[in-house]
């Protein structure tokens, strides 16, 4: 079952229509050449792009001849088209620059967590085999020789100060760069993202997938050129990334350019600006700022939320204090977006909305058969599959987990379980990949034990996700020691050793905020920790 509500259904035909003439290209010459020049076709070159709280101003010139420098850098070291660049940098406007380059010179764009430590990028190096990686200078020390190690022959920096080698070189280079044709099915980006096993999978996604959705969220959304987004988010995810920055850029609009979130700052931003995008997290401290007005924030026309659940009281509390009903959408990483509250109508609280255009939806049983639906009726609960021009082309390096994770037809099994209500609305009430998001990230659970497991202390170990009032979603772990009859005597300074040595293993969104210590771990008939029974059994621990 696809829905869309009348807010969607007047611009379906238009936006199919358009998607179409950008597809075109899968079959002749006509259409989609490469994503830059569709982000970049609104642009008024003498616009500021992007404004800085430090008062530096980027204009859409800027941009584009910075990120032509970079390109013409980048396509000086002989890479190959398709070659990947990993970039595991602060958030800058030169970040971005970099982004637009390898779109413009043929490259695949792959970001990293800027929390990623040695192992993790250990593992994504020498899987995605990168041509270029770029880092912050600070980090340059320990991540070059791991560059090195899988085969990288150019490491470069890139400072949140407008500094670092790759400006260094890129700056005798032309300001010009004549943008690479690469076509539609070319690869524009890898995002790292967990599944089933403890090993990361990267998530390939082409230009054509990020062009129909940067599209569909144009019209979906009302996007203008006179927009201004506060952007607060980092931008090495899809919501950051692809869908705040794409937006703006699609629009020609500008962006209020922010290295973190913070909720004084958002709110005098506010007073001037149209649209902020941000993780529940936000919202939540901006309730609890004390400072939100519906006066403060009367020029805003859109508050959206993403990437973790977003509690019905936060929604409730905002709408109280400001006027403005949060609007809730829903995606990730192998898709982009898929659904949203309606522009128009309804922005129901708990709910991610409807299909957006071009997006096809259904519920699927345990069997794999389509959930039947009938108007007016609530939906039985069923695994949700989705397919449209969005959906990535699959795992890198990874044939047959692509094939096990899509259904005939070319249905991608999201793996997260859903209903319909009686009116459309999709709800989301689980998943059925043990994942937790925690603040916007996700955090597969699998990798945190094995590293659990390895220390000297400890028999085996449960990770399990509880409700947060701030994350939406906190990392917990429950451990066995060794030997398990130890656990009555562990405490608080046990907790905080083992939390001690994980810091350093870990990037620090993945560190789990409580640690519990039991004789044993509760087990089904067939041996399989059973984790509801933990969650339960500590669900209380975050709560005030």
């Amino acid at each position: 079952m696809t829905t869309s509500p009348q807010a969607f259904s007047d611009s379906r035909s238009t936006v199919s229509a358009e998607i179409k003439q950008l597809l075109q290209a899968r079959s002749s010459a006509q259409g989609l050449k490469n994503l830059y020049t569709e982000l970049m076709r609104k642009a008024n070159p003498q616009k500021i792009a992007i404004r800085t709280l430090q008062g530096l101003n980027y204009s859409y010139h800027d941009l584009a001849a910075a990120s032509a420098r970079m390109a013409h850098y980048i396509a000086s070291l002989g890479l190959k088209q398709g070659s990947r660049v990993a970039a595991r940098v602060e958030k800058s406007p030169e970040a971005l620059m970099l982004y637009l380059a390898c779109l413009r010179s043929g490259m695949v764009f792959l970001p990293l967590n800027t929390g990623y430590q040695s192992e993790e990028l250990r593992y994504f190096f020498n899987d995605a085999k990168p041509g270029l990686v770029v880092c912050d200078p600070s980090a340059l020390s320990w991540i070059k020789p791991l560059a090195e190690a899988s085969g990288c022959s150019y490491v470069e920096t890139l400072g949140s100060d407008i500094t670092g080698s790759l400006l260094d070189k890129s700056a005798p280079f032309a300001d010009d760069f004549s943008t690479i044709a690469c076509g539609p099915d070319a690869l524009a980006a890898i995002l790292y993202t967990s599944g089933t096993t403890g090993r990361s999978k990267g998530a390939m996604l082409t230009h054509a997938n990020l062009a129909s959705n940067a599209l569909v969220l144009h019209h979906a959304w009302r996007w203008q050129e006179d927009d201004v987004l506060i952007h607060a988010l980092p931008i090495f995810h899809v919501h950051g990334l692809f869908v705040a920055i794409h937006g703006a850029l699609w629009a020609g609009a500008q962006m209020v350019w922010m290295s973190k979130f913070d909720p004084a700052a958002v709110i005098k931003e506010a007073a001037t600006a149209t649209v902020l995008m941000g993780v529940p997290t936000f919202y939540v401290r901006l309730v609890e700022s004390g400072l939100l007005s519906a006066k403060g924030v009367k020029n805003m026309r859109l508050f959206i939320s993403g990437s973790a659940p977003l509690l019905a009281e936060t929604h409730q509390a905002f709408t109280k204090l400001t006027g403005h009903a949060i609007l809730e959408r829903y995606g990730m990483s192998e898709t982009v977006m898929l659904t949203s509250n309606p522009y128009d109508g309804d922005r129901r609280a708990g709910t991610v909305g409807f299909a957006l255009p071009s997006v096809e939806l259904r519920l699927v049983d345990d069997q794999g058969h389509s959930i039947s639906v009938t108007p007016g009726q609530e939906s039985a609960i069923g695994g949700v599959q989705v397919r449209g021009p969005n959906v990535f082309v699959g795992y890198w390096n990874m044939p047959e987990k692509t094939k096990e994770e899509f259904a005939p037809g070319g249905w991608f099994k999201t793996g997260d379980m859903g209903q319909f209500a009686a009116d459309g609305y999709l709800v989301l009430v689980g998943r059925s990949k043990d994942l937790i998001i925690s603040g916007g990230y996700n955090v597969y659970p699998k990798e945190i034990e094995l590293l659990l497991d390895d220390q000297p202390e400890v028999y085996e170990s449960a990770v399990i996700g509880l409700s947060h009032p701030d994350f939406g979603e906190a990392v917990a772990a429950v451990v066995v020691p060794d030997p398990p009859e130890s656990a009555v005597k562990m405490g608080s300074q046990d907790e905080a050793q083992l939390l001690s040595r994980l810091r350093s293993m870990i990037a620090s969104f993945k560190l789990p905020k409580r640690l519990f210590f039991l004789q044993e771990l509760p087990r089904n008939a067939m041996g399989k920790v059973q984790k509801n029974l933990l969650r339960e059994q500590f669900s209380s621990t975050f709560k005030s």
